[in-house]
């Protein structure tokens, strides 16, 4: 193409660049607004906004998830089932933004969001998982652990906030205890959000700009990079002793974080009933987004002593 050739693209981006000059800058649309506002024309009045494919595809994607769980809570409060889901993984993995949409459009009355700050000094005296035992999910209820029981699994040990021989029973007992939930009717999720180790990097810088992330900040997240590789032994040992067939761990490759929420969302719908359900093809899983436990321990095994090759 010639270089001083206007095509009909430039001509429309020169367009959009006059509209856009009383526009205000550098701020960041709310989800949803590509698709809300996908059909607006051009005016006077209007600032033209580009967005990518990808991003507009996301957003309809996820509204459709949405519908369905709403269609599943319908189910739900119909049946009284009693849903579970546990989200963990590293600092930034993507966990608060998966349970925010999910939970978005959902009666608030039968979901609960429950993130526990540190025990108290009686908490701390108590049977480990008595804290968490209030906040299971009663008929018709759908209950997101942002962190869960899972703290003593890899937090607690690697900060040193508990011994080793808690860390230990804790790891012979939790099967225990989840095999209790399950066989009592509870329907039992757990989502470990893998994110790389240089886009949790990216991720924590990201915070630092941001006034309406900078809550998210801890002092645990600026040892998360240094403690990188312990995390990662921890990771194993947990997947090792609590993914068991009646309660097994669901991995959800984090790096693109629209991407990990629309699969969760598909993974946690498929394997769940309610009427006006829509096909298993369009509630598959991208396969490279969600693995299963059993396949992230092979994953381990093989490159526990290459730390660079290891997922999140």
């Amino acid at each position: 193409m010639a270089s001083g050739k206007i095509t009909k693209k430039n001509k429309a981006v020169r367009k959009a660049k006059e509209h856009n000059k009383g526009c205000p800058v550098n701020i960041k649309l709310l989800e949803g607004s590509a698709l809300k506002y996908k059909k607006v024309k051009p005016g006077k009045n209007n600032c033209p906004v580009w967005i990518k494919q990808s991003h507009l595809e996301y957003e309809i994607e996820l509204k459709r998830m949405q519908i369905e769980l709403m269609k599943l809570q319908k189910h739900m409060k119909a049946t009284g089932t009693r849903i579970l889901a546990i989200f963990e993984g590293r600092d930034a993995a993507g966990k608060g933004g998966t349970i925010k949409r999910i939970t978005a459009f959902l009666n608030p009355r039968l979901t609960k969001v429950i993130a526990l700050t540190k025990p108290s000094d009686t908490e701390v005296t108590q049977w480990y998982f008595q804290r968490y035992v209030p906040h299971l999910p009663a008929a018709s209820e759908l209950v997101l652990f942002d962190r869960s029981w899972y703290n003593r699994a890899m937090v607690e040990p690697v900060m040193n906030f508990c011994t080793d021989e808690q860390h230990k029973r804790f790891l012979k007992d939790v099967p225990l205890f989840e095999e209790m939930l399950v066989k009592d009717g509870i329907k039992l999720f757990k989502f470990y959000f893998s994110v790389s180790k240089d886009e949790q990097a990216k991720r924590f810088a990201s915070r630092k700009l941001d006034p309406l992330k900078q809550y998210k900040l801890s002092p645990v997240d600026n040892l998360a990079q240094k403690l990188w590789d312990k995390y990662s032994v921890k990771k194993f040992q947990m997947l090792n002793e609590s993914n068991r067939t009646l309660s097994p761990w669901t991995i959800i490759r984090s790096d693109c974080k629209k991407k990990a929420r629309v699969n969760c969302m598909k993974y946690l719908l498929s394997n769940l009933e309610y009427k006006g359900k829509l096909t298993a093809k369009e509630l598959h899983p991208d396969p490279e987004i969600v693995i299963s436990g059993i396949d992230e321990i092979k994953h381990m095994e093989k490159n526990l002593f290459s730390p660079k090759v290891l997922h999140g």
